[in-house]
């Protein structure tokens, strides 16, 4: 086990944390290391290493690891416990699917209720994924651009459901860029998305949004296909 959590250690710190944060920092901490790679698909995530190696029970571990299961970071293997899930799983496809249902709706409930400050936001979050080349640092600003345009949404149940999608997407984006030697993805959707938003056209809106995670379940799709002949 010493080995094991030398490893984790390397890549997640070993600095003590305080009782009353355990759960947030080691949740933070591991989905970091799962988005960006360091932590890769298959490896085993043991609640007993990162309690000795944070000096906390296993309580705050065991509630991070389900936080971590609930986003579908992690998923739970007969014999093996909790472990990284697959960058891309074989339901990706529905799960992109659902999410146009789900982002259509927010758009349609979000635009007629955003100010012009929401439309600033959004136009400055995609400047700067016209200069980020980090390709986790694109997820999270892909991410905060999407929110931001469905935030007026009434259903606030809806936005966590879409949240948590995003949350799944920043790891197909870093696969996305890095597989396809990328350092940045075109930004084109993005404004158009954002121009019919400022409008308030909202059936443009959800026909460039279509277009946009059409063209990503594409990319899945092939994806699956060359793994899977």
């Amino acid at each position: 086990m010493a080995g094991k959590t030398k490893i984790l250690s390397s890549i997640l710190g070993d600095e003590q944390v305080p009782a009353h944060l355990a759960r947030s920092v080691i949740e933070e901490r591991l989905r970091s290391a799962i988005l960006d790679g360091r932590l890769p698909p298959g490896m085993a995530v043991r609640q007993q290493e990162l309690a000795t190696l944070f000096g906390v029970s296993r309580m705050p571990v065991r509630e991070a690891l389900r936080q971590l299961e609930a986003q579908s970071l992690l998923q739970v293997v007969p014999h093996k416990g909790a472990v990284v899930a697959p960058l891309i799983g074989e339901d990706a496809v529905d799960t992109y699917e659902l999410r146009v249902m789900l982002e259509t709706e927010a758009l349609r409930q979000s635009i007629p209720l955003l100010t012009a400050d929401d439309i600033a936001q959004a136009r400055g979050y995609i400047q700067q994924l016209e200069n980020e080349t980090r390709h986790a640092e694109i997820g999270r600003l892909n991410r905060l651009f999407h929110m931001t345009l469905y935030s007026k949404a009434n259903n606030q149940k809806l936005l966590r459901l879409i949240d948590n999608e995003l949350l799944q997407e920043e790891r197909f984006l870093r696969f996305h860029l890095s597989s396809m030697g990328l350092g940045k993805l075109t930004q084109d959707d993005h404004n158009s998305l954002t121009d019919a938003a400022s409008d308030k056209d909202v059936e443009q809106a959800v026909v460039v949004l279509h277009r946009h995670l059409n063209n990503a379940m594409t990319t899945i799709r092939n994806y699956l296909a060359k793994k899977n002949p």
